[in-house]
């Protein structure tokens, strides 16, 4: 495993993380000029964008153990290669968050409140269930596998799968982020987690769970109605 395509996976989940959750924490609700759900979810679809084109040639851009499981599923990444991709994703990650935490307990008054953890029941922002969290999480990732596993195929049009793949995360976030504020990505959820402490890690199992869980499903449907 070549270091630098860990090394590019641990700068790419950064990059997401800090900027994604960074706008729900920093920008969301800033008076007057807050960007809102809308904001949020574009966030995350344009992390992934940019990073897409920076990185893609390099990693592959997986940015995710859901993605990172779901390829491989799929036959489109090597079983071995796994785990030393989820380690530099779960890396980049906490690396994101803490810069973030760095940045967003030096204005006076800083509450960490949730910090854009991910939760269900009482800390989902719609007051969903477990339930409802763990489909939702599940569908989402399964959809977003599928979009990445058809865009990336040879087939496809050449150059556009960075697009496809960062504005399916934007809808992904526009629908889930009442639900559970939006997981679809171990990864993500485990940086801001780890800060928050307390229920965001009690609940960190399903963060884990449904993503991976949705992305094997989605690699596995992609893989049903391909031609190869």
């Amino acid at each position: 495993m070549a270091m630098k395509k860990l090394t590019a996976e641990a700068i790419g989940t950064f990059w997401l993380t800090f900027a994604g959750c960074g706008s729900a924490v920093l920008a969301a609700a800033f008076p007057n000029v807050g960007i809102g759900l809308l904001g949020v979810s574009f966030a995350f679809g344009l992390s992934v964008v940019t990073m897409a084109y920076a990185i893609g040639h390099i990693s592959g851009c997986h940015l995710n153990p859901a993605v990172t499981v779901g390829l491989a599923v799929g036959g489109r990444f090597p079983m071995g290669s796994v785990i030393p991709y989820i380690i530099a994703q779960v890396i980049g990650a906490i690396a994101g968050a803490g810069v973030l935490y760095l940045i967003a307990s030096g204005k006076a008054g800083f509450n960490l409140g949730g910090f854009a953890s991910n939760g269900f029941a009482a800390h989902s922002p719609g007051g969903y269930s477990l339930v409802a969290a763990l489909v939702t999480e599940v569908v989402m990732t399964a959809f977003f596998l599928f979009v990445i596993m058809g865009s990336t195929h040879g087939k496809a049009p050449a150059g556009f799968a960075p697009i496809a793949i960062g504005l399916c995360l934007v809808l992904i976030h526009l629908v889930s982020i009442p639900v559970t504020n939006t997981s679809v990505n171990p990864a993500r959820s485990t940086g801001p987690a780890l800060f928050v402490g307390g229920w965001a890690l009690q609940q960190l199992w399903l963060f884990w769970v449904a993503p991976i869980v949705g992305g094997v499903i989605g690699a596995l449907a992609y893989r049903a109605v391909s031609e190869d």
